[in-house]
């Protein structure tokens, strides 16, 4: 059934997302099941949280006794991350911050990460992919019109934080995830699969037969191996501690120099440019709602600023926006008349490409306490 456009009248969700509801008040089912599963989370008890993170980090400690690092840090010049990387160490644990470099970092994100990584003096591995091989493999998730190019992204730091946390014999990935500010589920369509490795390398063999030789690719076996055999568990350590977006942010910035970036996960050239103009010119989609919904729901923001924070384009200015076209123009080697042409086409599913989804929700199903990441 066809609903009428609407918003939800508690955050800011709207019928963009397929599966939405709302109930007689016009309360959306997004922020109702978020509200559900994240309330023993974001309103866990101060002292039970305090205590669940105490003992985590004894924990941390006790495995990686005797080892140059207990923990890895994935950081990508965001705060979420950031800010694991700070209180981890705060918490006095010994973190490799990982970093993984896919040629879009914007100038901003590698100010943040040096000056924090040297403020708090941990030790910063950085993965670089080559940056032909990386483009052909964007042009190939372009040629294929899928909508989750940013699963490259996503897939190679899944990677290469395990490979890194393998490499030291660590047991504990700290993760930036949480259920504050990114808890709400992602609409069906919006994204993919992460660990779909089969499907990266179908459409790099199909669309040009590129050769994968610095993207380290993580797929269903790897993450299972990872996990069963190295023993490396993937923990939302934000989780564990009363955790308000915008004091960290005030704090990073007071002690690390630490600068701010418009909208979520904008700290990428590239991931500014998907989300601010791509998604929602090729594919309807505005990750705005998601993202600001969510800060609605737990409390972080109040729905009028959401709604302000929604107007208009996902840039601060069109003349960023503009400046951000010609970048991505240039460095991918585009006219404007293919960006138009490849704005102009419809998306396409990435299942029929190939997938390991089903190889994925076979091992889910046998071992579900393996698969919460």
């Amino acid at each position: 059934m066809n609903l009428s456009y609407q918003v939800c009248s508690r955050c800011v969700m709207d019928t963009s997302a397929a599966d939405i509801s709302f109930d007689a008040q016009g309360v959306c089912n997004y922020c109702s099941e978020f509200l559900a599963h994240s309330r023993d989370v974001i309103h866990q008890d101060p002292l039970a949280k305090k205590a669940e993170s105490e003992a985590f980090i004894a924990k941390v400690k006790a495995a990686g006794k005797g080892k140059r690092y207990d923990c890895v840090v994935g950081v990508s010049g965001g705060v979420d991350s950031s800010w694991v990387l700070f209180q981890a160490v705060e918490h006095g644990l010994r973190p490799l911050a990982v970093h993984m470099d896919n040629g879009w970092n914007s100038e901003l994100a590698q100010h943040n990460i040096a000056n924090l990584v040297q403020g708090l003096g941990v030790d910063l591995h950085t993965h670089v992919i080559d940056w032909g091989e990386y483009k052909r493999l964007m042009q190939a998730f372009f040629d294929a019109d899928v909508i989750d190019v940013e699963l490259l992204y996503d897939n190679a730091m899944l990677g290469v934080n395990y490979q890194q946390a393998a490499r030291h014999k660590v047991n504990y990935i700290l993760s930036g995830s949480n259920q504050a500010t990114e808890g709400m589920r992602m609409p069906p369509g919006w994204n993919w699969f992460k660990y779909d490795k089969k499907n990266i390398k179908a459409l790099a063999k199909k669309f040009g037969a590129v050769q994968i030789r610095t993207f380290p690719a993580i797929g269903t076996l790897e993450y299972v191996r990872h996990r069963l055999v190295n023993r490396i568990q993937w923990t939302s350590f934000l989780d564990m501690m009363p955790y308000n977006k915008f004091e960290a942010l005030a704090a990073l910035a007071e002690r690390y120099g630490y600068k701010p970036y418009p909208y979520k996960h904008y700290e990428s050239i590239f991931t500014r440019f998907y989300q601010g103009y791509i998604l929602p010119n090729k594919f309807g989609v505005d990750k705005r709602r998601l993202h600001l919904g969510t800060l609605v729901s737990a409390g972080q923001m109040t729905r009028e600023q959401a709604m302000e924070g929604l107007k208009g384009i996902a840039y601060l200015t069109e003349a960023d926006l503009e400046r951000d076209k010609q970048y991505f123009m240039k460095k991918m080697g585009w006219s404007p008349e293919e960006l138009a042409d490849y704005i102009g086409r419809e998306g396409r599913p990435h299942h029929i490409y190939g997938t390991e989804l089903p190889l994925w929700e076979m091992f889910q199903r046998g071992h579900k306490r393996f698969f919460r990441h």
